[in-house]
């Protein structure tokens, strides 16, 4: 470890990319060669790439992502499954979330929805997005705990301020009334001021039967959908094909 008063300074002030950065350098014969303007550009550039890395991970870790290693890189375009690649490729951007529109992906089950959506996500952390992952299911239950231990404030606050909302595996069952109260205020605070991405099995016109009152339905597809790109996807679910695959091997 070195011991250097510049480099105990630098941790004293919390700077470590600098100091890590001060303590290889410092230990390399070339660096002698540098001048001080180019010392000193060194340290802060790494210093900078540390703060963003400790920030990007601080949004992997609050969007808390079911699908954390999903990156961007590693999506499979040549399965056969109706992927929009040209389309795919520019919501990776996060364009449309600094555009404040939303994203469905529909497509029958194994068809890697969850997968796509939390690559998004991850594109998204890296561009300084903020993004919170709900399974819908799950959602609609701590909301309803939230109601009645005095939470639902807090809960509802960090659902409407973050900028990328994803609501995976929406559907089936249809929404009972505080269900849609609840989903309308949600939707109706985050029009016009974040993105909303939802993945469900069920195709889009079937939405409108799930949410099951008509006014309600109306008012929240029209703030979801209308401003909305779609990914419909279809083919055979992956997790058979591996098993299909798995069992092929195991017989030959």
């Amino acid at each position: 470890m070195l011991t250097h008063p510049t480099f105990d300074t630098l941790r004293a002030l919390k700077l470590d990319g600098m100091a890590e950065a001060f303590a290889e350098m410092a230990s390399q014969d070339g660096s002698a060669d540098l001048t001080h303007a180019e010392w000193l550009g060194l340290l802060i550039d790494r210093e900078s790439t540390s703060r963003e890395t400790k920030r990007f991970e601080s949004r992997m870790r609050t969007a808390r992502l079911r699908h954390v290693g999903a990156a961007p890189e590693d999506v499979d375009y040549k399965t056969r499954r109706g992927l929009d690649k040209a389309l795919f490729q520019s919501l990776l951007t996060s364009k449309w979330i600094r555009d404040k529109r939303n994203l469905m992906i529909t497509g029958p089950c194994g068809v890697g929805k969850t997968w796509l959506a939390c690559a998004l996500a991850q594109a998204a952390c890296r561009d300084g997005v903020t993004v919170l992952y709900k399974r819908t299911t799950r959602l609609f239950d701590e909301l309803e705990l939230a109601h009645g231990d005095g939470r639902f404030p807090r809960v509802f606050k960090a659902l409407t301020k973050t900028q990328l909302l994803i609501l995976d595996d929406w559907g089936p069952d249809r929404l009972n009334a505080s269900q849609r109260r609840d989903l309308m205020e949600i939707v109706e605070d985050r029009y016009g001021t974040g993105s909303t991405l939802i993945t469900s099995q069920l195709p889009l016109f079937t939405w409108h039967e799930v949410i099951g009152e008509p006014t309600f339905a109306d008012a929240i597809l029209d703030r979801l959908v209308h401003n909305a790109y779609r990914l419909e996807l279809e083919g055979q679910s992956f997790r058979k094909k591996e098993a299909k695959m798995g069992d092929e091997v195991a017989a030959n």
